[in-house]
C-alpha cells in the first residue's frame, strides 16, 4: 500500500510514542503528548448566530454570551462560507469588541485637521453639525458634491442615504485599489466580472496555479479550506511569486519571477500550450473567437524570449506549461484578488483569463463555476432620485471605459478644485482608513484640505479620524443588526447579522447613524423602518421565509443548483458575441491592445529594491493591527530581504541579521519608522516585502501606533490603469538605512 505524507506522519508519530513508553521515557520530555488544558469556561449560556466582519468574507459565526459578555466565537457549521471553521481573525472578534481604544462618544473637531483634537458631544449635537454642513454644501454646490467612501456590509445604509440625497459619488477602495483590474479583465474576456467570493472550484481542481496570490496568507476562509482539501486529494500547485510564500512551500513548481514580468511569463506559457497543441481545441472551437489571432500574437513569445525578462529558465517555463495543460480542464488559474500592481493590470488579468480559456476551464468542474443567488424582496420605500455622472468619471480625459464601479481615488482627485467634472466638497468615510487605502498619502491630505466637511464613521480611531470634522462611533458587528446578506455562491444562501450584545458606551449601529443623518437633512421618509431588525424581517416575510427559523440558524440555504457543464449547465459566456474574447474587439475599438502585450517596467534607482506588499493570516489590512488578541502572535510586520543581499548592504557596518531594525527610504525620500528585518533566502534579491497595514500614525491606537513600517506611507507614486482606473502601487522602490539615522 502507498502511504500519503499525512498518513506517514500520523503513523510515524504513534510509533515513536509507543517506543518512548516502552523504553520508560516520559512522553512529556519528548513533547509527544498533549498538555491537559482546563476548561476555560467559555461556553455561553446564550448563543447567537450572526456573520463576521473581521474581513469582507462574511463567514457565519456563533457567538457565545455568558454573564452579558461574548466569551468565544466559533464557526457556524450550517453557513456555506465558514462550514464550522474560522480563520484566526474571525476567532479573534472579541479583541475588537473589547478593544480599550474603541470610539465610544461622538467627536467634533476643535483644532485644525490632522491634529486629532476633538470634543466629545451628544449624538444630537454631532448629527446636527453633520446635517447643517451637508445642507450648506447642497445649497452652494448641489447634492452631487458629497462623496461616500465605504467598506463593509454596514455601508449599505449609507449607500441608501446617498441615493436619497441624490449623489452618484459612492466609491470603495476595494475596487480601484484592489480587485478592479481583475473584474475588468474577466469582463472583457468572459463577459462577466468575478465578484466575491470568486466562482472557482478549488475543491475539484487537479492543478492550481497561483500568480502573485498569497492564498493561505491572505486568509479567505472557504478557499483556504478548499485548497487544503484539494491538496489532500492530490492536487498540485504551480506558484509564480518573487517570494517563496506559504503556498509555494507546497508547490510542485515555484517560479520566482522578476517583479513586473508576469505578463511575459503568461505569454510564454501560451506559446508552449498553443505551439505544442496542448490547448482544448474542441472547447475553443465551440466557445471562443480569436484563436488564430492569438496563435500569431504569441508565436514569437517563446520561453527563450521570456527568459531574460522573467529570470525563469526556458526549460522550467516549458515544463510548468505542460504540467498546467496536462490537467485541463480541471486546471485552475486562480484569479487572485489584490490585482493593482503596475498600472497595466487589466491586460495582465486578461492574460490570466485567456490562459484559463485555453485550458477549457471556464464553466467546468475544477475551473470556473456559475454561481446562483437567492432573491429577497426589497423593503417598500419610495424610490430615491437618481444621481447623474460621478465626479470620478473624467469625461474630458476619455474616462476609464471598462470601470464597472466608481473609482475611489478618482473621488479623491475630484476634491481638488477644477480637476474633475465638478468639485466634491464633502466626504462621508465609512469603515475605511483612507490614509492606508488610497495611494499617495500626500495627495489624500491635500484633497481633504479642500473639503467643507469630512465625516468619519468607524469603530476605532483610525488615522482618517484624525483628519475628520466629525467622528461618529459605530458599534462592532457583534453589537448590531445589518441588512441580510445574499451573495452569489455555488450553494445559494441568505445570512443574517444579529446583535449579540448591546453597544458599548455611546456607540451606535450604522443603520441608526444613517437614519439619524437623513432625519437631520429632511430625508427621514426614505428611512421608514424602526430599526434594522424590522427592515430585515419585513424583507424575509415578503420573500416567504420563516423569520424565526432564519434568526435561530443565522442562515437560510437555497436549493442546490447546477454550476458547471458536468452538472448539466451549458457554459455561460455573456459577452456580446456569446463567445470568449481571446482577441478583444472592444479594446481594439477603444484604442487599446486587443491582446495582452508585455511592456517592461521601469527599474528603480541604484541601491533600491522594488517594494512588494502582502497579507498575514492573522490580520485584515490595517483594520486588525490594534486587536490585542491578534497582535499577540503577529505584533508587527517585518521587511523581508534576500540573505545574500543582506551580507553587504551599503551604509551598514556588518551584515544584516534577522531581528535588526532598519529604516526604509523610498525613491522620493519618504521614510518609514524602524522595522524589523527578516533575512531569508525565500525572496529574490531585487525586491523587499512587507505585510500591509502597520506603521499606523493614529496616536489613539495604542497597540498599533508606531509599530512596524507603513507601506502606504512609502507609496508616493502609482501608475493608473487607463482601461479601468486601478492604481498600480508596486512601482515604488526603497533602500535600507540603519535605524536612527536622521533624514
Amino acid at each position: 500500500m502507498t502511504l500519503g505524507r499525512r498518513q506517514f506522519i500520523r503513523i510515524g508519530g504513534a510509533a515513536l510514542g509507543g517506543a518512548a513508553v516502552a523504553s520508560g521515557l516520559t512522553t512529556r520530555w519528548w513533547g509527544l503528548d498533549r498538555d491537559r488544558i482546563d476548561d476555560p469556561g467559555t461556553e455561553g449560556d446564550r448563543v447567537v448566530a450572526t456573520f463576521c466582519e473581521l474581513c469582507f468574507w462574511g463567514c457565519g459565526v456563533k457567538a457565545h454570551v455568558k454573564d452579558g459578555r461574548v466569551t468565544k466565537i466559533v464557526g457556524n457549521p450550517d453557513h456555506p462560507l465558514s462550514r464550522g471553521m474560522l480563520c484566526p481573525r474571525g476567532a479573534g472578534g472579541t479583541g475588537l469588541l473589547y478593544d480599550p481604544d474603541r470610539l465610544t462618544r461622538p467627536l467634533v473637531r476643535r483644532q485644525k485637521r490632522g491634529e486629532d483634537v476633538f470634543e466629545a458631544v451628544s449624538w444630537d449635537a454631532a448629527l446636527g453639525v453633520v446635517g447643517e454642513k451637508l445642507l450648506a454644501v447642497k445649497r452652494q454646490h448641489g447634492p452631487e458634491a458629497v462623496a461616500l467612501f465605504t467598506h463593509g456590509s454596514g455601508g449599505s445604509w449609507f449607500k441608501h442615504f446617498m441615493k436619497a440625497w441624490g449623489s452618484p459619488n459612492v466609491g470603495a477602495p476595494s475596487y480601484a485599489q484592489c480587485r478592479g483590474p481583475r473584474e475588468a479583465g474577466y469582463l472583457l474576456t468572459f463577459g462577466t466580472p468575478l465578484g466575491s467570493p470568486e466562482p472557482i472550484d478549488l475543491a475539484n481542481a487537479r492543478v492550481i496555479t497561483l500568480i502573485g496570490s498569497h492564498l493561505g496568507e491572505n486568509m479567505h476562509n472557504t478557499q483556504v479550506q478548499e485548497l487544503a482539501e484539494a491538496i489532500g486529494k492530490g492536487a498540485e500547485l504551480v506558484v509564480v511569486d518573487p517570494r517563496y510564500s506559504v503556498a509555494a512551500g507546497k508547490a510542485r513548481y515555484w517560479l520566482p519571477v522578476k517583479p513586473g514580468t508576469d505578463t511575459a511569463l503568461l505569454l510564454a506559457w501560451m506559446n508552449v500550450i498553443l505551439t505544442e497543441g496542448r490547448h482544448d481545441a474542441d472547447y475553443l472551437a465551440k466557445h471562443a473567437v480569436g484563436l488564430e489571432e492569438l496563435k500569431a500574437h504569441v508565436a514569437d513569445k517563446t520561453p527563450e524570449w521570456a527568459w531574460p525578462h522573467t529570470g525563469i529558465r526556458p526549460e522550467l517555463i516549458r515544463e510548468s506549461a505542460r504540467f498546467i495543460a496536462a490537467a485541463r480542464p480541471a486546471s485552475l488559474v486562480h484569479p487572485g484578488r489584490h490585482a493593482v500592481w503596475y498600472g497595466d493590470d487589466t491586460q495582465r488579468m486578461r492574460a490570466m483569463a485567456i490562459l484559463a480559456a485555453l485550458l477549457g476551464s471556464w464553466g467546468r468542474r475544477g475551473g470556473y463555476l456559475s454561481y446562483g443567488k437567492m432573491g429577497v424582496p426589497a423593503y417598500p420605500v419610495a424610490e430615491p432620485p437618481h444621481g447623474g455622472a460621478s465626479a470620478a468619471d473624467r469625461p474630458k480625459a476619455g474616462g476609464f471605459p471598462i470601470a464597472s464601479e466608481v473609482i475611489a481615488s478618482g473621488l479623491c482627485d475630484a476634491s481638488v478644485p477644477g480637476s474633475a467634472l465638478y468639485d466634491l466638497k464633502a466626504w462621508i468615510v465609512y469603515g475605511c482608513n483612507l490614509m492606508q487605502a488610497l495611494p499617495s498619502r500626500r495627495q489624500t491630505i491635500a484633497a481633504i484640505q479642500n473639503l467643507d466637511l469630512l465625516v468619519a464613521v468607524d469603530v476605532l480611531p483610525a488615522e482618517i479620524c484624525g483628519w475628520a470634522d466629525v467622528v461618529l462611533p459605530e458599534c462592532t458587528y457583534l453589537e448590531r443588526d445589518d441588512d441580510v446578506a445574499a451573495p452569489a455562491y455555488k450553494q445559494p444562501f441568505l445570512a443574517l447579522r444579529q446583535e449579540v450584545v448591546p453597544p458599548l458606551g455611546d456607540s451606535r449601529p450604522g443603520w441608526w447613524i444613517a437614519k439619524g443623518i437623513a432625519e437631520k437633512v429632511g430625508l427621514g421618509p426614505f428611512f421608514p423602518w424602526k430599526d434594522a431588525r424590522e427592515y430585515v424581517d419585513v424583507r424575509l416575510r415578503k420573500g416567504g421565509f420563516d423569520v424565526d427559523a432564519a434568526r435561530a440558524a443565522g442562515v437560510v440555504l437555497g436549493r442546490p443548483i447546477a454550476t458547471c457543464e458536468e452538472e448539466g449547465l451549458p457554459v455561460q459566456i455573456p459577452t456580446e458575441s456569446g463567445k470568449i474574447a481571446l482577441r478583444s474587439e472592444q479594446l481594439a475599438k477603444l484604442g487599446f491592445d486587443p491582446m495582452p502585450v508585455y511592456y517592461p517596467q521601469e527599474e528603480g534607482p541604484p541601491g533600491h529594491f522594488r517594494m512588494l506588499m502582502g497579507r498575514a493570516p492573522t490580520h485584515t489590512f490595517g483594520r486588525t493591527t490594534n486587536n490585542r488578541l491578534l497582535a499577540e502572535p503577529f505584533p508587527e510586520n517585518e521587511v523581508w530581504i534576500n540573505a545574500d543581499v543582506a551580507k553587504a548592504l551599503p551604509g551598514f557596518e556588518r551584515p544584516l541579521a534577522t531581528g535588526d531594525r532598519v529604516m526604509l527610504v523610498n525613491q522620493d525620500g519618504a521614510r518609514s519608522g524602524p522595522v524589523r528585518v527578516k533575512v531569508t533566502e525565500r525572496i529574490r534579491g531585487d525586491c523587499v516585502y512587507l505585510v500591509h497595514g502597520w506603521g499606523q500614525e493614529a496616536p489613539r491606537l495604542r497597540q498599533a501606533h508606531g509599530r512596524g513600517a507603513s507601506d502606504a506611507a512609502l507609496v508616493t507614486r502609482y501608475r493608473t490603469d487607463p482601461i479601468m482606473g486601478g492604481t498600480g502601487m508596486n512601482v515604488n522602490f526603497v533602500r535600507l538605512e540603519p535605524a536612527g539615522r536622521s533624514a
